[in-house]
């Protein structure tokens, strides 16, 4: 409960049923920021049969409501379909436009984390837009550090961007990459 008495935000698994406000929330992403390089909504459809290999494939979605209402979600998976990556995952957090900033994008990546440390991952790595100082700083909190910057890679609203990846090791003996002490904004 929050001090008003009202429950407190709930990070839960996905379900069928929260399909349409994923898809939600991700199309405002997609038509309003660059969070997401894709240019265009995706359809209700393609987000079904997304959760759907989501499922098949052992990956986890978490959804994070507040009062009863899906404003979050998150996931992770294969970073690229390699076998030498196999022990590397690519994530994703979005919380629907007026809800940032209130420590949901945590709630929702924190499992993700423990998540991936329970199945032995050794890196998690966030694709973020280098000009996105919100995105970065949250990742860096979260104990990320930039370990690429990838210059003009991606084009929306007429303009270049530029694609930071911020990665995260998880087994506790490892370090940062050298010379690095954060994700740069």
């Amino acid at each position: 409960m929050t001090p008003t008495g009202t429950p407190g935000p709930l990070v839960r698994p996905a379900m069928a049923v929260d399909v349409v406000a994923i898809t939600d929330i991700y199309n405002h992403a997609v038509v309003h920021t660059t969070a997401s390089y894709d240019l265009a909504p995706v359809s209700l459809l393609s987000r079904e049969l997304w959760f759907a290999e989501k499922q098949a494939d052992g990956w986890p979605v978490l959804v994070v409501e507040v009062q009863g209402v899906v404003v979050g979600w998150s996931t992770f998976g294969p970073f690229r379909p390699k076998a030498g990556f196999q022990h590397t995952v690519e994530h994703s957090v979005y919380v629907a436009d007026g809800h940032q900033g209130h420590g949901l994008g945590r709630a929702l990546l924190q499992p993700l984390i423990e998540e991936c440390r329970r199945r032995g991952v050794h890196a998690m790595v966030g694709g973020l837009d280098a000009d996105n100082a919100g995105s970065l700083a949250f990742h860096r909190r979260l104990g990320f550090v930039e370990a690429g910057r990838l210059p003009q890679v991606g084009r929306k609203f007429d303009r270049w961007l530029n694609l930071v990846f911020a990665v995260l090791l998880l087994d506790e003996e490892d370090e940062a990459p050298a010379g690095r002490v954060g994700v740069e904004g």
